[in-house]
């Protein structure tokens, strides 16, 4: 390691000893050989590996070793690194199999364009000595959306009537912020409950990871627009409600109670929750295996939204 760039990691005292300095990159395209203690060169910056990125899901840990944990050596802050992760794989969503990509270019023009916007990611993007685009992120302070309505303790209808208005409200605000990036021609790609986080100081939702791309899709927002849709479902019935869990016949459910997609989620909320307004409950059916009519745009979506939230907030339940 060239005396300069340990002079830096000396001074900022990381959890490494001397002896597990590495090896300075300038190339992150063996990605796979860029690991703990090793140094990443790129716009003009200095970044310390602390580890590899992973993702919990279904209970499991899920490795991603393009994704560094790391310290930028010249002001001692946190950053997570993206590097270039040319993939293309099937995406099976529902009865649907869709071909997705990696681009590392579309995650770079959506950080130009939401730049200074709290309500995404921040982060820029710089090249490395062979052209490799590496994304430079900040890490959002803040928690998933789906591990805080998990910990909320209470129950279905106080949760319901006291706190669904408010995480209600931001959600909408979220969907407003998937919009912005539609009106430039953007999607997210991948809007899933994991990827919205909840800000620890301010409470307002931001989405990160915006690198998925999808071949042959007609309508490349309804991808977005269904992903909405498991969220709204999720925050409005304080988690998903398996269909195979539940009493079917006491409570009249069938194959067409559940999403389009996830044929085991039930969506007819109000069939589980009577006191689900029908404005709310048909906004859900939407997303159902019944439904003939699907959301293509945020604002048809909103349009039916937002005068829920005007009816839950007159509930005589709240304060």
């Amino acid at each position: 390691m060239p005396e300069s760039v340990r002079a830096l990691v000396e001074r900022f005292k990381p959890p490494v000893s001397v002896r597990t300095y590495g090896t300075v990159f300038t190339d992150t395209s063996e990605f796979m050989n860029i690991g703990y203690g090793d140094v990443i060169h790129v716009g003009a910056r200095n970044y310390l590996v602390l580890g590899d990125e992973s993702e919990r899901r279904f209970g499991m840990e899920d490795p991603k070793f393009w994704v560094k944990r790391c310290i930028e050596l010249e002001t001692g802050l946190y950053r997570i690194l993206k590097l270039e992760f040319a993939e293309s794989f099937d995406q099976h969503i529902g009865p649907l199999t869709i071909t997705c990509h990696r681009s590392a270019a579309k995650e770079a023009r959506i950080l130009r364009l939401v730049a200074g916007d709290a309500r995404f990611m921040q982060g820029v993007a710089h090249k490395d000595s062979t052209g490799n685009l590496v994304r430079v992120l900040e890490r959002v302070a803040g928690r998933r959306l789906d591990l805080n309505i998990e910990d909320i303790h209470a129950d279905h209808r106080e949760y319901f009537h006291e706190l669904f208005p408010g995480i209600l409200t931001r959600f909408i605000a979220a969907c407003r912020a998937i919009h912005h990036l539609h009106q430039h021609g953007e999607t997210h790609g991948d809007i899933r409950r994991d990827h919205l986080y909840v800000d620890h100081n301010t409470g307002d939702y931001c989405w990160i990871d915006f690198d998925y791309g999808y071949d042959s899709v007609e309508n490349p927002f309804g991808l977005d627009l269904f992903g909405l849709g498991n969220i709204l479902s999720f925050i409005s019935g304080k988690g998903v409600h398996a269909i195979q869990e539940l009493d079917q016949a006491a409570l009249g459910l069938t194959e067409d109670d559940c999403a389009l997609f996830f044929r085991h989620r039930v969506v007819n909320l109000k069939k589980l929750f009577p006191y689900v307004p029908e404005g709310l409950n048909r906004v859900l059916m939407h997303y159902s295996a019944a439904s003939e009519v699907f959301y293509e745009t945020v604002p048809e979506l909103l349009a039916d939204l937002e005068p829920c939230l005007d009816h839950l907030n007159d509930h005589p339940n709240r304060a």
